[in-house]
């Protein structure tokens, strides 16, 4: 499906910052793919198509989550990294620390940070968490500040 292989990247970023293995990331992907097969037929357009599969894929992570009794507190598997290119070790190691940081968030705040790192405009993210513009300013601000205190924490 050339939807999926479009959005690849954006739908295995998502599943991995969920995962709490690879296998755990395996079902979540699978679960992503179908929700997207089943609903693509009703996608009105009324988005971005890569805005409705970010909703898509974090509604589905949120929800396998819950239906799973997952608990916040596991860890995402940083194994998966490998997909993540570094030019040395020091870089790929800050890229380690930072998703480390991140898969501790909650649910919503690893969402709205992982669309902005991957570039979305607030009015995108507004519109995948249905908060307004000012509330994902807000959000991210204190999101950032949370990360930046958690790294200088672990120092």
């Amino acid at each position: 499906m050339a939807v999926v292989n479009d959005n690849r990247q954006l739908l295995y970023k998502v599943c991995y910052m969920y995962a709490t293995d690879r296998d755990h990331f395996q079902d979540l992907y699978q679960e992503v793919l179908a929700n997207i097969w089943e609903g693509l037929g009703s996608f009105r357009g009324d988005a971005a198509l890569s805005t409705w599969l970010y909703r898509t894929a974090i509604n589905t992570c949120v929800t396998f989550f819950r239906r799973h009794n997952r608990h916040s507190s596991e860890m995402t598997s940083l194994d998966m990294a490998a997909e993540l290119r570094a030019d040395d070790g020091t870089r790929m190691e800050q890229l380690r620390e930072m998703y480390r940081l991140i898969s501790q968030l909650s649910k919503i705040d690893k969402a709205i940070i992982l669309m902005w790192l991957d570039e979305r405009s607030y009015d995108e993210i507004a519109e995948v968490t249905g908060f307004t513009r000012n509330n994902v300013a807000t959000r991210l601000r204190r999101i950032k500040q949370r990360l930046i205190d958690s790294g200088n924490r672990d120092e």
